[in-house]
């Protein structure tokens, strides 16, 4: 029989978080990409961490699409199921970010509550959340994988902006119009945001002077 959680304790090992940012000199964070289908989440997740990784950074991108082959292929898109995705997925990024390395996510995650839970799992102040802005017109538009179409014909069940629910976040971190900027200007804007924040970037910085 497995162990009950109440008599799991914690293990930690002799290095610190601090001895983790001093040897990628770089502060971890997890960029949380949340938006409609369509509104480039994982276009703007790769790019960014190319460029990331073009100065140095130790980063890693965690794609709704991915993950639902792997960690969540046993999870359906009903409401229960996709919580269960969002916390498995935040409980990930959480041990990234332990391990040092910054973490971009690509997920619809379209609940508050739900990301709000991302946000206390991995903590408030390395939990960024980037509201990926574009009308849901402007995603079917798109439409790069054909499933509003699908959705709209009935094929696919609990769709977001279609059949279910999408609850864009009230005050996140950074707020993005894809509707009207390129992926290059997207991904600008959220290096403008870790730098004026002195997060993720600073220390590489400091080491290039």
């Amino acid at each position: 029989m497995g162990k009950s959680h109440a008599f799991v304790q914690r293990c930690h090992g002799a290095i610190t978080a601090e001895d983790r940012i001093r040897m990628f000199r770089q502060r971890p964070v997890t960029i949380w990409l949340t938006g409609l289908s369509g509104a480039g989440k994982s276009t703007i997740a790769f790019a960014l961490e190319q460029q990331l990784v073009s100065l140095g950074h130790a980063c890693y991108v965690l794609d709704g699409d991915n993950i639902r082959h792997g960690l969540a292929r046993d999870l359906s898109f009903e409401k229960e199921d996709r919580r269960e995705n969002i916390r498995r997925v935040a409980h990930v990024a959480q041990l990234m970010n332990d391990a040092g390395l910054i973490v971009i996510t690509a997920l619809i995650s379209p609940m508050r509550e739900d990301r709000a839970m991302a946000r206390e799992i991995i903590g408030a102040g390395t939990f960024i959340e980037t509201h990926l802005s574009a009308p849901v017109d402007t995603c079917a538009r798109r439409d790069p994988k054909g499933l509003y179409a699908k959705a709209r014909a009935g094929e696919i069940p609990s769709f977001t902006g279609v059949s279910a629910p999408y609850e864009a976040p009230v005050e996140p971190e950074l707020r993005i119009d894809t509707a009207t900027l390129t992926p290059d200007q997207s991904v600008a804007k959220i290096f403008d945001y870790l730098r004026e924040n002195a997060l993720a970037l600073k220390l590489a910085r400091e080491a290039a002077s």
